[in-house]
């Protein structure tokens, strides 16, 4: 059993609209990317004219142009979770960051989002690319509770733009960015916990999906989309028949894009009040995506509730817990 005790989200300013993906003239406008990905708008890290005066041609100077470091994108996510958990800097004795396009190889940037907030306490990196924040819930309960401090920041700051090659309209047109913070604990009881989850990797397809250091964004779409249909339905599938009934259900996916969403969906008989998601307003942010919607749903959640989070990412790993609501303490 892992406990919720608070969670954040962080999104940039700068919006990259449809209009502004077709002044780019790369063959696409809004009801080509509507048919396709049912995505509306996205956030960057980037300036809006960095990107129409170079395309980011290079990832390298994209680093450089960046509006926000991830550090700080995910300092921005953990102050709302930490105040929504009522607790200060002071009060985390171990920070557990991950992404799939980390800014830095050495040091680890879990150590740079503590430096951010002040806090001193054991830092390090977990990346698992867009199942990352189910790994790192997966990873602290496997933990024994007596070998974990009362409170853990969990961060995935996903600021994939900068990876993007803005002149392949067929990738432009997926990520955006964001970061998700959550505050956890195995000993401290919370009204929200996480008492369910399972994971693994198909190794042999990792080359289907990546981004090389210091490169673009890269995907076999078909291998990717078809993986990540079979195994979300699967997941939810599963988490759904465990349920004794009663409750509220909810389903939070992987956000790769609408159609994929609606898929699973209907291969898994999930109603559209069930569905929680936010792709088509702030694009494929990876990582951060499922912890972020719980974020913008945390007023939402009722004794009951049942929300079963489902991911895949690349790897090809997958991840899905189910998080379950009780009244106050």
């Amino acid at each position: 059993m892992l406990y919720l005790h608070g969670i954040g989200h962080f999104y940039p300013e700068n919006v990259i609209t449809n209009r502004f993906l077709e002044e780019l003239e790369i063959g696409t406008d809004e009801a080509w990317i509507m048919e396709r990905v049912g995505i509306r708008e996205r956030r960057t890290v980037l300036p809006l004219d960095y990107i129409r005066r170079t395309k980011n041609r290079d990832p390298r100077a994209a680093h450089e142009a960046s509006l926000y470091s991830n550090a700080q994108t995910a300092a921005a996510a953990a102050r709302m979770a930490l105040d929504r958990a009522g607790l200060a800097p002071s009060d985390i004795g171990f920070v557990m960051s991950g992404c799939s396009a980390p800014a830095w190889s050495s040091p680890a940037e879990a150590a740079m989002v503590a430096a951010e907030l002040g806090i001193d306490a054991l830092c390090i990196d977990v990346n698992s690319a867009c199942t990352t924040f189910g790994m790192h819930l997966d990873l602290l309960s496997r933990m024994a509770a007596e070998s974990l401090p009362p409170f853990v920041l969990i961060c995935q700051p996903e600021n994939l733009t900068r990876s993007l090659d803005f002149s392949d309209r067929s990738t432009a047109i997926l990520l955006g960015d964001g970061s998700a913070a959550a505050v956890v604990s195995a000993s401290v009881k919370a009204r929200a916990a996480f008492g369910e989850s399972s994971c693994g990797t198909n190794a042999s397809a990792w080359t289907k999906v990546a981004i090389p250091l210091m490169g673009h964004f890269r995907q076999e779409g078909h291998a990717v989309l078809g993986f990540a249909i079979r195994r979300m339905t699967e997941s939810v599938r599963c988490l759904k028949s465990s349920l004794a009934g009663g409750g509220r259900f909810r389903f939070i996916g992987h956000q790769l894009n609408m159609g994929a969403l609606r898929t699973v969906c209907e291969r898994a008989g999930i109603a559209e009040e069930e569905h929680w998601y936010n792709v088509d307003e702030f694009g494929n942010t990876g990582c951060a995506a499922a912890a972020a919607i719980l974020s913008q749903r945390w007023e939402e959640l009722r004794p009951g509730d049942r929300v079963a989070v489902c991911l895949v990412g690349a790897g090809l790993t997958w991840v899905h817990l189910l998080l379950s609501v009780e009244e106050g303490l």
